[in-house]
């Protein structure tokens, strides 16, 4: 696989770094240039250049911008932190949240390789944004790890606009983050069948079997009045393993859909969808 994977970046990566160093379609090569991890001392340098070279103060980089960031994110590369770090500050001095956010969630990518921008991300756990704010909070667990610091930035936001993605930071810190858990229960009664999506798969990931049967029943619950929700529920049904044995019949239902399901009814979710039931009913057989 490793030398099928090396093929494929030699032939690709003549064109790539045409486009990228003269500029002609250069778009098209950032689209491409975050599949080449083998490639990826060649591409990061150039990667970085460009978005070094973006202007945050005109309008209409978002674009632009989030797919430097996404590809360097893929690529994973290090040397690419200083590069990323400095976005972060850019777009946070010229108010570009989303983009601050989108940079900050790159820097997350590289784990504990992102210690060196700490500094940046703790001054924007108090930005105006919520979403950079969870951002911030998520990129300090990646790179630090220390509960004791983003628990209390995650809970702040569990009010926000950005609750789903609190809860969901906060379902990979599990155990440690217990002190939620009444504030996820709580986010169960919510109409909205997303956000109890999100607040029980953290209240798995957190609070574990304690929390099996009300998590199983809101996650079918949600399922069956938002197929959209598909995928999302799958991957905690999935991580529950025999604990969410009450939710076989629904998921055995699901592989005998002839229409596409899942996030956006499309190619992609459909079929990550078929596969995860597939991987959470082997478990059974």
């Amino acid at each position: 696989m490793t030398s099928l994977l090396l093929d494929k970046a030699t032939r690709a990566l003549p064109c790539l770094l045409t486009a990228l160093d003269g500029g002609v379609d250069a778009w098209r090569a950032v689209e491409v240039a975050g599949h080449l991890v083998l490639a990826a001392d060649h591409l990061v340098p150039r990667l970085c250049g460009h978005l070094a070279g973006i202007d945050l103060s005109a309008q209409w980089q978002d674009m632009s911008t989030n797919a430097l960031l996404s590809a360097l994110a893929r690529l994973g590369d290090p040397a690419a932190v200083p590069a990323v770090a400095e976005t972060v500050t850019a777009a946070a001095r010229h108010e570009r949240w989303s983009t601050a956010a989108s940079a900050l969630e790159a820097l997350a990518a590289f784990g504990t390789a992102a210690a060196p921008a700490l500094d940046t991300v703790r001054g924007l756990t108090g930005a105006v944004d919520p979403s950079v704010r969870v951002a911030a909070a998520a990129t300090l667990w990646a790179a630090e790890g220390d509960p004791a610091i983003v628990v209390p930035l995650l809970d702040d936001l569990l009010d926000s606009h950005r609750h789903h993605e609190a809860a969901d930071v906060l379902g990979r810190i599990g155990t440690p983050a217990a002190r939620v858990l009444p504030r996820l229960r709580n986010m169960l009664t919510a109409d909205y069948e997303w956000t109890r999506v999100h607040a029980a798969s953290a209240m798995w990931d957190i609070g574990g079997q304690a929390e099996g049967p009300v998590v199983v029943r809101t996650l079918i619950a949600a399922w069956q009045k938002n197929d959209a929700t598909a995928n999302h529920v799958l991957a905690c049904l999935d991580r529950m393993g025999t604990a969410a044995e009450v939710a076989l019949p629904h998921v055995r239902v699901e592989l005998t859909r002839t229409r596409r399901s899942g996030r956006f009814s499309d190619v992609a979710h459909d079929e990550e969808l078929q596969r995860t039931c597939r991987t959470f009913l082997a478990r059974f057989s």
